[in-house]
């Protein structure tokens, strides 16, 4: 299936998500602390800004619509709270729900801590090294966040938990896949981005052994 136009704005990404107005009310939230600690602190750059909704909020949103039913997500590398965050508001109020928000870097931490903390979201904020928890999750997900060879190194432990791999991937993803072959021998397919023509969710199912 080709992907559609990302949604230009805040409207458009309600009526493509079909958002509730508590939903909608709790990302616009989320993006006036993204600005206000942006002053503060660099999370992310004034573009990411300007298409916080068509790239950043559906980009992440995207991944429940492949996996409607998944209630536990990690999110390694979780920075400015893409997708972690914007799955926790999205999942906000549903049975069961839980966000881990994995991140190495302590201010970063102080700025998810907040948002949670904020919006009432069910999510707790992990200062600590990916690979270092032992948390078991429906899904493991990130954007952003390493190359895949070394990725598939940080979600390793939750892949042989039972954890489905769904990592937000750009253009250059059949390269890194291709890189980290040298290293790991693992099953993974790929789906087209909804969001970005040239991006892609790379879905990796089963455990990952080193070659």
């Amino acid at each position: 299936m080709s992907a559609a136009p990302a949604p230009p704005d805040a409207k458009s990404f309600q009526a493509a998500l079909r958002a509730s107005e508590a939903q909608m009310a709790d990302l616009a939230a989320f993006r006036d602390l993204l600005v206000e600690w942006n002053e503060k602190m660099n999370l992310v750059g004034p573009s990411a800004l300007a298409a916080f909704w068509p790239r950043h909020v559906y980009d992440s949103a995207q991944l429940l619509e492949l996996e409607p039913d998944a209630l536990t997500w990690a999110d390694l590398g979780a920075g400015a709270g893409f997708p972690g965050i914007v799955l926790a508001i999205l999942l906000k109020g549903k049975e069961g729900a839980q966000i881990h928000l994995v991140e190495s870097m302590a201010k970063r931490c102080r700025f998810l801590s907040e948002v949670v903390t904020a919006l009432d979201l069910p999510a707790t904020v992990h200062n600590d090294r990916a690979e270092s928890l032992k948390i078991y999750v429906d899904i493991v997900t990130a954007r952003a966040c390493a190359p895949t060879h070394r990725l598939l190194g940080y979600a390793r432990p939750y892949l042989e938990r039972g954890a489905k791999g769904m990592f937000l991937k750009g253009q250059d993803v059949l390269a890194e896949l291709d890189e980290a072959a040298k290293s790991w021998r693992f099953q993974h397919s790929l789906r087209e981005s909804l969001s970005d023509p040239a991006g892609r969710i790379l879905i990796v199912e089963g455990p990952v052994r080193e070659r």
